[in-house]
């Protein structure tokens, strides 16, 4: 069976490169086009991985996390920071709000696929 990653970001077509390379290496994709909106579809589906932006309108990629690891169902769900932020600070926030990885944009499918089998959940 396929598993699932969620896709979080404002960027239509970085969504779409995204999922595309998660979908050649064979998993199933949902997306969401900020915190809110990805919020509201974590409907208790199982959800192996989440790949979410910093930089959001709504809610911030970081507001999300924190928000999502207080839903039971994705309280372990790993998550992956793909973002232009650079900073050390905003690094530790992530971290702090339970993020695994950090990837800057702009990005090698390659390089995220790889920190993306890594880290997906069994």
């Amino acid at each position: 069976m396929a598993k699932t990653v969620m896709i979080v970001d404002d960027s239509a077509s970085l969504r779409q490169v995204v999922g595309i390379a998660l979908r050649g290496a064979g998993y199933e994709v949902l997306e969401g086009c900020d915190g809110k909106d990805a919020l509201s579809k974590l409907t208790g589906q199982k959800v192996h991985l989440v790949i979410s932006d910093v930089n959001m309108p709504n809610m911030d990629g970081i507001t999300f996390v924190k928000n999502m690891k207080l839903l039971p169902a994705y309280k372990f769900t790993p998550v992956i920071m793909l973002t232009t932020e650079a900073q050390e600070s905003k690094k530790l926030e992530g971290q702090a709000a339970g993020a695994k990885a950090w990837v800057v944009k702009p990005f090698q499918p390659t390089q995220m696929l790889a920190a993306v089998a890594k880290l997906v959940m069994p």
